[in-house]
Formats: structure tokens, C-alpha cells, sequence
């Protein structure tokens, strides 16, 4: 994907940029519609799953402000897009996935092509992965019916966590939720989107 398409759309952090244009999004994606890999829009990746756009990839990866010292929280691995994405950015990305095919596949994808600091398991994303916790950002990509409270808990003073809001089937709010003290959160609404729900609450 070319860095001027998503200049164009408002996204300016150069790392993140280079990131998107350093993951082939053809590897995660599956055959019958790897000739869209590189268009701005969702594509199927089996078990009611999608890969987000590039442009919501991109947005909601800039919005965290990550160093490269950074520790991320990411639930919903599918295709494992995301996480290569986040990869380049950060020193180490714990993903969360309830579908244990897709799972599987993607952390098999995540090694095959060298990224060894993604660490993939099978899990609740409602609860997160309490035991490398605390983390300095979460990604969560797909629909939850409020913020979670455990992922709140697992960030660190002053975290940030980007996660869709909203009920299934229909337009939901990408929030921004920064961590100003124990039982403090600051919220944002940032823009409407549509995922897929997130499950096991």
C-alpha cells in the first residue's frame, strides 16, 4: 500500500507509515481475495472474520502513541495482521484469540515470516492476558458492548487503550480510554466504524 493513500486519509505518524508498508497484508488474507489485499477495505478471513482496512489498521495504531519500548495488549488476533503491523513498532505484542483455528494459523503466519516478539494464544479476550500484564497499550478488534473493565485493569498509569464500542450489526464508536489513576478513565469518542462482535463476555 502506498504512504500517500493514507497521508490522504489523515494519518501523518511516519513509524506507523512504514510499518503498514512494511507487512505484506497479501500473506494474511486468503486466496480467493488476495487480488483485493491492497485495496482500502475489509476482507473475509473465514468464521464470520475479517482483516480490517488499512486506513482503520493504520488510525487505530497511530491513536495508541507507541514507543519502541512499548509492551501491547492486542485482542483478536485473526488473521494476525494487526499484530505484524504492531510489530514493527514496539518491543513485544500479546494477542488474544477466541477462534483457535485462526489462532493457530496466524501465529504459524507470524513465525514463517520472522516476527518473533508476537506471542499468539487462545483466550477470553474479556479477560484479557492477566499474566504478562501490566501493559502500556491495548488494541481490541472487535465490538465490545462497554469498555472492559479487566483490560483497564491490566494497563499501566497512564495507558491507553483504542477499542470499538457498540452493538453487533450496527454502527459502533471507536473509543479512546486513557488510564489517569486506580479506578480512573478518561474516554474519547474518536470515529464510527463497524466490527464484528466481540465474544465471551
Amino acid at each position: 500500500m502506498k504512504k500517500r493513500a493514507f497521508h490522504l486519509r489523515g494519518i501523518a505518524d511516519e513509524r506507523v507509515l512504514d510499518a503498514l508498508a512494511a507487512v505484506p497484508r497479501h500473506l494474511f488474507v486468503p486466496g480467493e481475495v488476495r487480488d483485493q489485499a491492497y485495496e482500502n477495505i475489509p476482507l473475509p478471513i473465514g468464521y464470520q472474520q475479517t482483516i480490517s482496512q488499512p486506513f482503520i489498521v493504520g488510525f487505530m495504531t497511530e491513536v495508541l502513541e507507541l514507543r519502541p519500548e512499548h509492551r501491547v495488549l492486542e485482542i483478536g488476533t485473526g488473521s494476525g495482521y494487526q499484530a505484524a503491523v504492531l510489530a514493527h513498532l514496539v518491543d513485544t505484542v500479546f494477542s488474544v484469540e477466541t477462534i483457535p483455528e485462526l489462532a493457530h494459523t496466524a501465529q504459524t503466519r507470524l513465525r514463517t515470516q520472522g516476527y518473533q516478539n508476537v506471542h499468539v494464544r487462545i483466550g477470553n479476550g474479556w479477560h484479557g492476558w492477566p499474566e504478562n500484564a501490566p501493559y502500556d497499550r491495548v488494541i481490541v478488534t472487535a465490538a465490545a458492548s462497554r469498555i472492559p473493565e479487566a483490560l483497564m485493569e491490566q494497563l499501566v498509569l497512564g495507558g491507553r487503550m483504542v477499542v470499538p464500542v457498540g452493538l453487533p450489526e450496527q454502527i459502533q464508536s471507536l473509543m479512546l480510554a486513557v488510564k489517569t489513576g486506580e479506578g480512573s478513565v478518561e474516554t474519547r469518542r474518536l470515529l464510527s466504524v463497524r466490527f464484528v462482535p466481540m465474544t465471551g463476555e
